[in-house]
């Protein structure tokens, strides 16, 4: 098994891409969001997640240094793990063992353990740790082309740690690389109060958030919108799917709906 784990005192230096690139990385990953080692469940997602489309959109090649920002369970690195294997660098950045929130050291080790019952998979993913400001060694300084998170933004808020979040990945990605944003979308216009309990975040406050720390906005896309998702639940974007915090009560129609309306955005970090 060569799951690495890094700190914050590691240094990595001349990282090799040995493998020729792929001639058709459409075609692998259209072949990796169906494979054997994702779960029924996982797989159904594809619907909601457009995985193909949305790695595509932000620039995912064979070869490149990837950073997964708190990919939690793993349903990315199911994707991402296996396409860069022998043939670029897959950072997982998860939760420290030393997390302050109860649910996060049980969380890294059921990622963890993922990892490791699957060598042939994720052999090659190196693990490391993001919790600011006390943890934000994610890769080596400057070396990541892509750096990546999903639906995570509005934990951040929630925190009060997402100006420290988005600081972290511009130090990790490269002049030219590139931070791609998937986040569940409020209606313009919403207050902080109704991104800090409803788990939707305005697309100009992601926006803001990467702007300030000096990435630039290069495009959005419409890869993950959903306008059946009115956005008004009493438990926010958690009552919709596959969360459904409201168990049984109009679950219909709350399947009827699916998973919730994002945006996807792509940011690039200035060239020096």
């Amino acid at each position: 098994m060569q799951i690495r784990y890094l700190g914050l005192t590691a240094a990595i230096a001349g990282m090799s891409l040995s493998s020729p690139l792929l001639a058709d990385d459409t075609e692998k990953l259209e072949s990796l969001i169906t494979a054997d080692h994702r779960s029924e469940a996982n797989i159904a997602r594809n619907e909601y997640r457009h995985p193909v489309e949305t790695l595509e959109f932000l620039g995912l090649e064979s070869g490149m240094t990837v950073v997964e920002i708190l990919p939690g369970g793993g349903w990315y690195t199911e994707i991402l793990a296996p396409f860069l294997k022998s043939n670029g660098q897959y950072y997982a950045a998860h939760f420290s063992p030393n997390g302050t929130l109860s649910y996060q050291p049980p969380a890294l080790m059921r990622f963890q353990d993922k990892l490791a019952e699957n060598p042939e998979v994720y052999g090659e993913t190196t693990i490391t740790h993001l919790n600011p400001p006390y943890a934000t060694y994610i890769a080596p300084p400057g070396s990541a082309d892509l750096a990546l998170t999903f639906r995570n933004v509005h934990n951040w808020i929630m925190a009060g740690t997402q100006h420290e979040h988005f600081e972290t990945f511009y130090k990790a990605v490269k002049p030219g690389g590139v931070l791609g944003v998937v986040e569940h979308r409020a209606p313009e216009g919403s207050s902080m109060e109704f991104m800090s309990t409803s788990g939707y975040v305005t697309q100009d406050y992601v926006i803001e958030l990467a702007e300030a720390a000096g990435f630039e906005f290069v495009d959005s896309a419409e890869i993950n919108a959903n306008p059946n998702d009115t956005k008004d639940y009493a438990r926010g974007v958690w009552t919709l799917p596959p969360t459904l915090q409201l168990g049984d009560q109009d679950r219909e129609d709350y399947l009827a709906i699916g998973e919730s309306d994002r945006m996807t955005l792509k940011f690039r970090k200035p060239e020096m």
